[in-house]
């Protein structure tokens, strides 16, 4: 089958044959309707043997880590699947055994280092390996086309919302870095779904900040810069937001998003943009308040989305590419050119 590779350490990925894979034992061989594309798929070009080495990864591998799709074929031993059943893959690989997945932290499992898309053949391809039934959510009415970016995308950003509800009281208000883009589109909607709080959109667009807004955002500001902060104090009559999550992780969103919250509020980092924060914790950080990253979600957070995407509360955006346009539709993404996900149709088969 024809796949979008990486074929060896620290070149970009291409076309190239893969064997279609076999299910083992406990295993679901998935046909992939769509899979979505990540920023931090542009990553695996740029990491060098020894580091993807440690981090277990293996070379050449498929890219693609957003799937949705249906059972093509399963191992004997798979009970409560059976062929042509729509899925979604949950994205992050973890072990089920160690102490944080018995505790339902499996995002950080020590094997979420390596998985579907991260050194192991992921959804850029026809066909996919789900390794275990754990990783397979099933769909009801949600397109498997559509489904992929729930499982990344929008699980992520479910796991900062849902960290910070605590903070959301009515009255509150809670600010969205980013949020014409990927991940943070999902959170105004997860925000408006599950909180109270008036909800604040902040992206360097007016493009995506109507995008923003037709999800459910209540206000919007234009530009990171030195005015950020301030004009979301103006908003909240000078207390601050009671969240802030910033999806974008550059020095002046970091600076703009911490400036912005209020004290014993909360400031979640989960953009990957390699951001820094160099001024002194005291009177650079708001008081009393929590402020945490992290990448990624666990399973339990990839349900939740699913069920939401199920009852119509939240939408899957996304912009559909062919598969000979892969590279072009990577392209867009880097340069913040899609509203919500792209997603690539795999050859037909």
């Amino acid at each position: 089958m024809r796949a979008y590779r990486i074929l060896d350490w620290q070149q970009g990925p291409q076309f190239a044959e893969a064997p279609v894979p076999r299910p083992g034992p406990g295993q679901v061989l998935v046909r992939v309707a769509a899979n979505g594309l990540c920023h931090s798929d542009a990553m695996m070009s740029q990491v060098p043997e020894e580091f993807g080495r440690q981090l277990g990864w293996e070379v050449p591998f498929t890219l693609g880590h957003e799937v949705g799709g249906w059972v093509w074929d399963l191992a004997d031993d798979v009970e409560g699947l059976g062929s042509g059943d729509a899925v979604a893959l949950v994205s992050a690989h973890s072990c089920g055994t160690c102490h944080e997945c018995l505790r339902g932290r499996d995002s950080i499992c020590t094997s979420s280092t390596f998985g579907r898309g991260f050194g192991r053949d992921g959804g850029l391809a026809p066909f996919v390996l789900a390794a275990s039934v754990r990783e397979i959510v099933p769909l009801r009415s949600v397109d498997p086309v559509i489904a992929g970016p729930l499982t990344d995308a929008g699980a992520t950003s479910y796991h900062a919302v849902k960290r910070v509800l605590p903070r959301l009281e009515p009255g509150s208000t809670a600010v969205v870095i980013g949020a014409g883009g990927g991940l943070g589109s999902f959170a105004v909607q997860f925000l408006r779904a599950l909180s109270p709080a008036r909800v604040v959109a902040v992206d360097t667009a007016d493009d995506r900040l109507a995008f923003a807004t037709s999800l459910g955002a209540h206000e919007s500001v234009i530009g990171v810069d030195a005015a950020t902060a301030p004009t979301i104090l103006e908003l909240t009559d000078g207390d601050g937001a009671a969240a802030v999550l910033d999806f974008v992780g550059i020095d002046a969103t970091i600076e703009a998003g911490l400036a912005a919250t209020r004290m014993a509020g909360a400031f979640a980092v989960v953009g990957a943009a390699g951001g820094t924060f160099r001024r002194p914790w005291y009177g650079g950080l708001p008081r009393e308040a929590d402020v945490f990253t992290f990448q990624g979600s666990n399973i339990a957070d990839v349900h939740d989305v699913v069920a939401l995407a199920e009852r119509g509360l939240v939408q899957s955006v996304v912009a559909r590419f062919d598969f000979d346009d892969v590279a072009q539709a990577y392209e867009q993404l880097e340069h913040g050119e899609l509203h919500g996900r792209a997603v690539v149709i795999p050859d037909e088969v």
